[in-house]
Formats: structure tokens, sequence, C-alpha cells
């Protein structure tokens, strides 16, 4: 038996994802998901139906939440206009709140805090951009030492660097 948490649902909605309570799962999302095409485990009408439910553990643990790549076809398609990506977004949120990211995750994050990029400008891509007659470094913050400050003040200020640590 799955633990249902009655307060879940207003959690998902403080964190954005009120709309939740709007599916009646008649399978749209899933149907028209580019993404459920191509991998068996992903059912966003399964993950909407679990946070309908107060089945917290089983939409937060859930591998299938990463899987969505925010497309937004589900959400053109619904009948009922269900924020299918918002509802998504806003569980993984709590998920990122509560300190579980997984490892790839973790990592692209403190690159982003320590690089103001989600990848290394390693020795390999600064060749690339070289071959190609660009500069090494592309013209953003990895570039420019003011722009990275004023960026490392919005990832304090948000506390996304307290939630990489």
């Amino acid at each position: 038996m799955k633990k249902i948490e009655s307060e879940f649902i207003e959690e998902l909605a403080a964190n954005g994802g009120s709309s939740a309570t709007l599916c009646f799962q008649c399978g749209t999302c899933t149907l028209k998901c580019p993404s459920a095409k191509f991998t068996a485990a992903w059912r966003p009408a399964h993950l909407m139906r679990a946070a309908q439910l107060g089945l917290k553990d089983m939409a937060l643990q859930a591998d299938a939440l990463w899987q969505c790549t925010t497309c937004y076809t589900c959400v053109e398609w619904c009948p009922c206009n269900v924020q299918v990506v918002d509802v998504i977004t806003a569980l993984r949120n709590i998920v990122v709140a509560n300190g579980e990211l997984y490892e790839n995750h973790r990592k692209v994050a403190q690159n982003l805090v320590e690089l103001g990029h989600t990848i290394d400008n390693n020795d390999k891509i600064k060749s690339i951009r070289k071959e190609l007659g660009l500069p090494e470094n592309p013209q953003t913050v990895m570039d420019d030492a003011a722009a990275k400050a004023d960026f490392d003040k919005v990832l304090n200020r948000t506390e996304f660097t307290k939630l990489v640590k």
C-alpha cells in the first residue's frame, strides 16, 4: 500500500502545480507526448494521477519525472487546460528543494555555480571553437567577470547555490 499524503496537493499548488486537480485522466498528454513514444516508463497521466491522489513518494521518486523535455505538447492538446509542464516543474522543484538531486543534475548545477555555464569550456571545446574561427570562450559570463558577478548574485539571492551544496 502506498502512503497517501493529503496535504501534498496543497504543497504542489504552492509550487505552481495547482492545475493537476483539473486532470480527468483522458490520457491525451501521454498519447501526444514525444518522449512517451520512445520511453516505456514515461506516462505524464500517471504522474498527474499520483499527484492528485496524494501519492507524494510515488510522484517525487519516479524516474519518469525527469524524462519530460518541457516541449508543452501535452499542454497544447489537453482538453482541460491542465498545465502539465507546470505540474512537472513543481514536482521537480519540490525534489530539488528537498536536496534530492540526481548526481548528474548536481554536476550540471555545480558547473552553473562555478562557471556560469552548464558544461565546462574544456580544451577540446576551445580547440573546436578556434577551428571554427570563434573566440575560445563564448562572449557570455564565461568571458565577462562583471556579468559572472551579477549572475552569482542571482544564484545566491535565489538560494540556488545553497541547494547545490
